[in-house]
């Protein structure tokens, strides 16, 4: 197993803080006094748009000390029994606020962990969900589950409910780091709960594997991308863990002194990097991997490839739907945010009113930076001055995009001919550096954000 080098220069823009870009402009751009004004948008819908719709759920089961997400552990049942009843009235009133539409395409569970709810509430979730955004033929419904809390009782309720798409959380299976993030699910726990995902009938399996933690080390970050790979599951994602313990308190439980360095991630990395290409799974954007017969290696591979708040996508739908606290949502007019705080978000429900918190507006040159920066995030290339003309905005944003680059090409990050901007594969893994380039609201300390890798 070899990993290539992180030399002094790519080191430094390694170190920096920037957005995932999940979205342009990103959420910290977001703005309360245009909360009114994005309640507007679920009214402006169109007959031939087909929906996404994501559904938070803020609740775990148990507290993983690396955790970034919107999440609470929910002691007892009470309480998560009064937030699925809000969810549900919350469901019923996006639906009547909504515009035409041409129906449910996508619906996506995410938190927090939706498996802590009971598997007969998620069944109900569901179904409620599907009546009332009108599900269409062959919709994915997915779900990002905890495999160390994930019952059997849960598993068949998703079998029932129609799931076509499950994540597992399986972040490492090296059992020293584990008990580092309190996150214990062993190996042959997590094989079980893949064999009966697919004995139901759930017929797409993600894993999500990280580098970064606590412990981790090129040979065991090695060792549990291949065990990974071995079950073969359609997708692999691979995120680096982000340390902001003054943002995220739980994260105190992690000493700084067990966390590699900027060269050991990137060690890390690559080492996850050479056992999923070698067991066959495509490179997908900045830190996906699929198999070559997945809908996202097809999506990749005919310029198709989408990002969104879930991270790569082959979901063309044009307006996400936000349900839950936290949730965010987008349509043509621009972005919308629910509170997230879930006493605040059920006060609004339960009100009548959209739970909306923040939205933002967004104009011509935020969709052209938008589009310019998927494309690189996507496809590693991008033609600048094709798209400002694709989009009907003007030659300085050209202009301005190409100068910002001059550095980056110095450096190797990219390559540039004519108005064409290249990321070369060596690169691959820096290429937020250059994708921050066409950002005109990133702030010049953004401490909020992860490092680059």
């Amino acid at each position: 197993m070899n990993a290539s080098a992180l030399s002094p220069v790519h080191r430094a823009y390694a170190e920096r803080n920037l957005p995932r870009y999940t979205s342009y402009p990103t959420a910290l751009a977001f703005d309360t006094a245009q909360a009114e004004a994005g309640a507007a948008w679920f009214g402006r819908t169109r007959a031939e748009d087909k929906l996404s719709v994501y559904v938070h759920v803020p609740f775990c089961r148990r507290l993983c000390w690396y955790c970034g997400c919107h999440t609470t552990v929910a002691h007892d049942h009470q309480r998560v029994d009064a937030f699925v009843e809000v969810l549900s009235r919350e469901v019923d009133l996006v639906a009547a606020r909504l515009g035409e539409h041409d129906g449910l395409a996508h619906l996506h569970f995410g938190g927090g962990s939706p498996n802590a709810l009971r598997p007969a509430q998620f069944s109900a979730l569901v179904e409620r969900i599907k009546g009332a955004f009108r599900v269409r033929p062959g919709a994915e419904i997915a779900a990002e589950l905890d495999p160390g809390l994930l019952s059997k009782a849960f598993i068949d309720a998703a079998g029932e409910a129609g799931v076509t798409r499950v994540s597992l959380g399986v972040q490492t299976f090296d059992p020293a780091v584990q008990a580092l993030v309190n996150r214990i699910q062993p190996h042959d726990q997590v094989a079980r709960a893949v064999e009966q995902l697919r004995d139901v009938g759930v017929g797409g399996l993600n894993f999500d594997l990280m580098y970064g933690l606590p412990g981790q080390t090129p040979e065991n970050v090695h060792a549990s991308a291949r065990l990974a790979a071995l079950m073969r599951p359609d997708r692999i994602a691979v995120f680096g863990y982000a340390h902001v313990p003054w943002m995220k308190k739980h994260q105190v439980m992690i000493r700084q002194a067990d966390l590699a360095d900027t060269d050991g991630r990137w060690a890390q990395a690559e080492a996850a990097d050479a056992a999923l290409v070698e067991a066959g799974y495509m490179r997908i954007g900045l830190d996906h991997y699929a198999l070559p017969s997945d809908s996202l290696s097809l999506a990749a591979a005919e310029g198709r490839l989408r990002r969104n708040f879930q991270g790569y996508t082959d979901d063309p739908a044009p307006v996400l739907v936000p349900i839950g606290p936290s949730s965010i949502g987008q349509f043509r007019e621009g972005f919308v945010q629910n509170h997230a705080p879930t006493d605040q978000w059920a006060a609004k429900v339960n009100q009548g009113a959209l739970p909306l918190n923040k939205a933002l507006a967004i104009d011509a040159e935020d969709r052209t930076r938008a589009a310019l920066i998927e494309r690189l995030m996507c496809d590693m290339v991008v033609d600048v001055a094709a798209v400002c003309r694709d989009l009907g905005t003007t030659d300085q944003i050209v202009a301005e995009s190409l100068a910002a680059t001059d550095d980056l090409i110095a450096a190797g990050l990219c390559s540039r001919e004519g108005t064409v901007i290249r990321i070369p594969e060596p690169a691959r893994r820096l290429m937020r550096v250059v994708a921050a380039r066409f950002d005109n609201r990133l702030p010049q300390t953004a401490t909020r954000h992860a490092k680059a890798v």
